[in-house]
């Protein structure tokens, strides 16, 4: 039987862990993407926490902003933590801070937390799309070390537009295969899933459409597990309209069915913090002062959902809501 886990949002403990801590290098690792790949070390000079392939960090950048990436470095060295972040100029500001950090720069990191868990057993097929490689590449590498059999297939707009082909060419070739649209077309399901083990796993992270193409396409084939984290917010699904009143301005806003709260009030509140847009890193926790909310999140707990709401996925049960905003 088929098992779809998908991970974004899977609920994870609290995380306390604050760490101070310094950028010690930076370096391009796809031109035509922008992507840049950054090292932390602490700034106390001890070793980082331990973490897993999947997992990811919050960043905490100097303006306050709050962002989560994928550690993509190794997971055997201990003093440093590294991510790689495309810049996104139409996005909401993260990764241009994030490429404007220079070397010496302080940051604030917290976690890791998983929510992407990878299982180094067995056989593996990895998809990944473009930055969604940062999350696969520690499992590739583990997979590598223990001997697993796996497969790899990476695609992007173009060979020049793949982050990490540098190191991918270098892997063994029968297990990889990377596509580029410009040279092969765009995939399809069968395009992505061909080397998709029976018994085995299916991990895949990138862009939605590319991702919605293995949902598709992975009861065609003798896979029987699918594991995947997306970078971009969900679709909104059987959404109803509502209407929020900020209680300290009085202001009110109309929701549509299809767009969540976060996206509505950042037109009225541009400074509005969040970070996952996906209902798990609890950045956007806002009070409740009346209504009911609907609950979407995989955060809160029994008692922070009485009063409180995540306004990246939630809505509303009726058709108001009066926030503490």
């Amino acid at each position: 039987m088929l098992d779809l886990s998908e991970y974004r949002g899977v609920a994870a403990p609290s995380v306390v862990r604050r760490i101070d801590m310094t950028l010690v290098a930076r370096r391009t690792v796809c031109v035509d993407e922008n992507v840049v790949e950054f090292t932390f070390r602490r700034v106390d000079g001890e070793d980082v926490p331990a973490w897993h392939p999947g997992c990811h960090v919050d960043v905490e950048l100097p303006s306050g902003r709050r962002r989560q990436y994928s550690l993509c470095g190794d997971p055997l060295e201990s003093d440093a933590y590294t991510v790689a972040v495309r810049l996104i100029p139409d996005g909401g500001g993260g990764s241009r801070e994030m490429h404007d950090l220079e070397v010496g720069d302080r940051i604030v990191i917290t976690g890791p937390r998983n929510a992407f868990p990878f299982v180094a057993a067995g056989s593996a097929l990895f998809v990944a799309g473009g930055i969604g490689i940062t999350a696969i590449l520690p499992m590739v590498r583990r997979a590598r070390a223990v001997g697993m059999d796996w497969h790899l297939v990476h695609t992007g707009r173009s060979r020049q537009a793949t982050p990490y082909l540098d190191e991918i060419s270098t892997w063994e070739p029968e297990r990889v295969t990377v596509r580029s649209d410009d040279v092969d077309g765009l995939p399809t399901a069968a395009d992505l899933l061909r080397h998709a083990p029976d018994g085995g796993s299916v991990y895949t992270c990138g862009p939605p459409a590319m991702m919605d193409l293995v949902r598709q396409g992975i009861s065609e084939t003798g896979a029987t597990r699918l594991h995947l984290e997306r970078f971009s917010p969900p679709p909104v699904v059987a959404g109803e309209p509502f209407r929020i009143t900020l209680a300290r301005s009085e202001e009110t806003v109309d929701v549509p069915a299809d767009r969540t709260a976060l996206d509505v009030l950042r037109e009225q509140r541009p400074g509005i913090p969040y970070s996952c847009r996906q209902g798990f890193c609890g950045t956007c926790r806002v009070r409740v002062l009346e209504g009911t909310p609907e609950h979407r999140d995989r955060r809160l707990s029994p008692a922070e959902r009485e009063d409180h709401m995540l306004i990246c996925v939630s809505r509303a049960e009726g058709d108001s809501l009066v926030l503490d905003l």
